[in-house]
């Protein structure tokens, strides 16, 4: 499913989860859980993307999220001629209030 960010906010849609997914050279996406669907973040047709964490705070400052956690996957280990890992990928809170 796709959700688009200015109907969530238009609809002061309630999030069950946000996963903030982390990617190499500072690519952030989201996935999110709102009762029983879950899909990725768009804007005007297109996957939203965002290039740190702050701005994922900051885009979700009005929204009410009731948990959220970050992903990150590394691919070093198959880069650099390691055999790909079997360990899954390093999922940690993600505190969605402003640092200060």
């Amino acid at each position: 499913m796709k959700f688009e960010y200015q109907l969530l906010i238009n609809q002061n849609q309630v999030i069950d989860e946000l996963e903030l997914q982390s990617f190499e050279m500072n690519i952030y996406l989201i996935k999110l859980k709102i009762g029983s669907e879950q899909g990725m973040l768009y804007d005007n047709g297109k996957l939203m993307r965002f290039n740190n964490s702050q701005q994922v705070r900051d885009a979700f400052a009005d929204v009410k999220v009731l948990s959220s956690v970050m992903i990150h996957d590394s691919p070093y280990d198959e880069m650099i001629g390691n055999p790909p890992k079997t360990a899954a990928n390093l999922k940690v809170p993600f505190s969605m209030q402003q640092p200060y």
